[in-house]
């Protein structure tokens, strides 16, 4: 440990009081006098000397044994498990509940505050089931309603504003295989709404002659509640979970939503939220098929289904 740059005793300095007054019989007083530092000191260094012997005279931490306010190792993980994600100070704030100079302080004191000092991203892993049904993706999206268009439209945070209007959620669904996708509105993401959701998912890919057997969400309430367990059991769908804090892993959901929120609900100005709502089958129906996706090499998602052209009307739903 280091030693403060205006001591006056280093460890050969306080040997050397303590030998003048165990040795030479100087008293304490005296002893300090000639070394410089007060009485009281002397009789500190003596006293730790009878106690520890030459131990007792080197540096001691002036860290507290105990810190009341001291942030929670768990939250010092966490935020160090994110770090190393990649994520920045403000959005660690964000997500951990804390302040972005503690984040600062705890990166710092672990060594990650730079992103060199970071471990590359690890590879990619792309991953895709044999056959239409194997895995559904399951996730939800909040949006806002409105009664009036928005910022996004008039520029305005003030004159657009719609306060009071409340929140809608949108449900939708993925096929791991065929990326045939599905979505509605519910007025919630309770477990209720979220079976329900379930179910009309199921209805509309039975419809193609798909049958699902698996499907995948995230650790949201709604997903681990009893109702939508118990519709998973009568409907013989085996649920899983993704790893917490690993949304990557229902990565085809999360990258649906956000061409969602781009080709449809920021995509055009909507007089009201019941307008933009009224278009999304129309857009879920443009995605399945009539969108090329690069995942399919250009090809439509309902390509992958192989269904019999001569009855493409009928199954225009």
């Amino acid at each position: 440990m280091n030693t403060h740059k205006n001591a006056r005793l280093t460890f050969h300095g306080r040997a050397l009081l303590v030998r003048r007054i165990v040795e030479d019989g100087l008293r304490p007083i005296e002893a300090a006098q000639a070394m410089g530092v007060s009485a009281r000191t002397a009789y500190k260094w003596l006293r730790r000397y009878r106690d520890q012997g030459d131990q007792g005279l080197t540096e001691r931490s002036s860290r507290p044994k105990r810190c009341p306010h001291r942030l929670p190792e768990a939250k010092r993980q966490r935020i160090a498990a994110l770090r190393r994600e990649r994520r920045i100070y403000r959005d660690i704030s964000r997500d951990v509940g804390t302040p972005v100079a503690t984040v600062a302080h705890v990166l710092q004191r672990a060594g990650l505050n730079r992103l060199s000092a970071l471990d590359p991203a690890p590879p990619i892993q792309r991953y895709e089931h044999d056959a239409p049904g194997d895995l559904l993706h399951l996730d939800i999206k909040k949006l806002g309603r409105f009664d009036r268009p928005g910022h996004r439209v008039t520029g305005s945070r003030q004159a657009g504003a719609s306060r009071g209007a409340g929140w809608e959620y949108v449900h939708v669904a993925i096929d791991d295989h065929s990326r045939i996708s599905w979505a509605t509105i519910k007025p919630d993401e309770t477990g209720a709404s979220a079976w329900r959701a379930l179910i009309a998912a199921v209805r509309y890919y039975a419809r193609l002659g798909v049958r699902i057997t698996r499907v995948l969400t995230d650790n949201g309430p709604c997903y681990k509640s009893r109702v939508f367990a118990k519709a998973c059991r009568r409907l013989g769908i085996r649920h899983r979970r993704t790893k917490a804090y690993c949304p990557r892993t229902n990565g085809k959901a999360e990258r649906l939503i956000q061409t969602a929120l781009h080709e449809w609900a920021y995509a055009r100005s909507y007089a009201h939220s019941d307008q933009r709502a009224a278009h999304l089958p129309h857009w879920v129906h443009h995605y399945n098929w009539h969108r090329p996706h690069a995942s399919l090499d250009y090809n439509t998602p309902i390509s992958r289904l192989g269904l019999d052209v001569n009855n493409l009307v009928g199954l225009h739903i």
